[in-house]
Parts: structure tokens; C-alpha cells; sequence
């Protein structure tokens, strides 16, 4: 019974030093991050290795750009596209949880609703999966970046490591490859084309936009006009 107990106590210890050691580091790598772009996302990582096993040659494409770089028409794109409430929430929108719920419920095409905080989260420090734990993992992260980074931070690092197309990630690649032109030079029409494609770029594209997108885009800009400009602190007070 002794011997028992001392090796759960060994386990607990164990236990402890392994949670402390993953608080200390994530939250050391998500303080970093506030000031270094991340150097790549497991994500991208993923992508390379599908690439190398189907025998295809690799495609990473990215540029990293500062937020003021990048056109204001593509953060009011995002916003209007994925989540409406990105600068009133801190990082989890319920409201928006609850209305997906009930959809789903009634709907035919099930609806999610992760805020670009937790696309952000998910993407720079995890891989793509849809079990509880990884879910569980995201809101934790989401926490830490809306703590520590806040929401330009947040908006800076999306637009540079989302996935947009085969290979392509952040908004300057994006800009480039489709509309040889800068990210700060992105229009409207240009950036809500961007915004459409972004549950599946790799499947929706921006450079032969089905029917269906065409139609987001539209439904995306008439959203852009609804809410406005995206004012971030900095901005208010040039």
C-alpha cells in the first residue's frame, strides 16, 4: 500500500511540475508573439508534409506585413465576414454561439461561430482538429492572446498567417499572387473576394470565384457598409 501511494505521489508531483511548466511556456511563447511575428504555424507545417507525401512540390507563400500596411478595406472585410462583434467580445462571442446553435438546429448547413481570436488561436499555436480537448486548448489560447496581445495585436497576426488559397497564407501573399498589388492597396471588392473564400480557401478561389462566392462577396459588402469602419485604439487618437 506504501509503495502504491508513494508512486501516486510521484504522479501528482509529476503532474504539477508538467502543468507549470505548459503555463510558464505558453505563456512566455504567446508574450514573445506579441512582438516577433511567428515564424510559422503548425498549420503551414501540415500543409508542407500533405505536399511531400502526394509527391507535389512545396508551396509556402508569405510575407509579413504590420497591420498599418494593410488595407483597412481587409480588417473591415474579415470582420463583416467572420465576427460582426470581434472588438466588443473578449475573445469568445456567446451570443453568436447561441444563435448557431439555433440554427443548426432548424438549418440544413451547419453554421459555426469562432471568433477571429480563436481562428487566431487555433492557428498560430495549434493544428486543425474538432475534438473537445483541441477545443478546449483554443479557448485557453484565446484567452492568453486577448490578454496579452489585445485586439490589434490579435487582428495583425491573423491577416498575416491565415490560410487564403494553396500554399498561400496572410494577406501581402494573398494581394500579390491574385491581384498583383500590395495589401495596402486592397479595395473593397478585392478584399470581401478575399473574405469569401476564407472557410476553405483551397477549395473556394478567389481567382475563378464561383457563383456562390460572388454572392458572399456581395453579402459581405453590403455587411462592410452596415458596420462601418474598424477603429483600433491607435487609430483613434492620429
Amino acid at each position: 500500500m506504501s509503495i502504491a501511494r508513494g508512486i501516486m505521489r510521484k504522479l501528482i508531483s509529476l503532474l504539477k511540475y508538467i502543468v507549470f511548466f505548459f503555463f510558464i511556456s505558453t505563456v512566455l511563447v504567446t508574450i514573445i508573439y506579441r512582438f516577433v511575428p511567428p515564424p510559422i504555424t503548425p498549420l503551414m507545417g501540415i500543409r508542407a508534409i500533405e505536399q511531400a507525401v502526394n509527391g507535389e512540390k512545396l508551396k509556402l507563400y508569405k510575407d509579413w506585413e504590420p497591420l498599418k500596411r494593410i488595407s483597412p478595406n481587409m480588417v473591415q472585410a474579415v470582420v463583416a465576414s467572420e465576427d460582426n462583434n470581434f472588438m466588443k467580445h473578449y475573445g469568445v462571442d456567446f451570443d453568436a454561439i447561441k444563435k448557431a446553435r439555433e440554427l443548426n438546429k432548424k438549418g440544413k448547413v451547419l453554421r459555426g461561430a469562432s471568433t477571429i481570436s480563436q481562428q487566431t488561436a487555433k492557428n498560430v499555436f495549434l493544428w486543425p482538429d474538432r475534438t473537445w480537448f483541441r477545443k478546449g486548448l483554443e479557448v485557453y489560447f484565446t484567452g492568453l492572446i486577448e490578454i496579452f496581445w489585445g485586439k490589434e495585436r490579435i487582428m495583425e497576426v491573423y491577416l498575416n498567417v491565415i490560410e487564403m488559397g494553396d500554399g498561400i497564407y496572410g494577406t501581402m501573399a494573398a494581394a500579390e499572387i491574385y491581384f498583383n498589388k500590395t495589401a495596402a492597396d486592397l479595395n473593397r471588392d478585392e478584399a470581401a473576394l478575399i473574405a469569401a473564400t476564407l472557410p476553405n480557401p483551397r477549395i473556394y478561389k478567389v481567382s475563378n470565384p464561383s457563383t456562390y462566392i460572388r454572392k458572399k462577396q456581395q453579402r459581405i459588402l453590403r455587411a462592410m457598409n452596415r458596420i462601418g469602419k474598424v477603429e483600433f485604439a491607435h487609430s483613434k487618437s492620429e
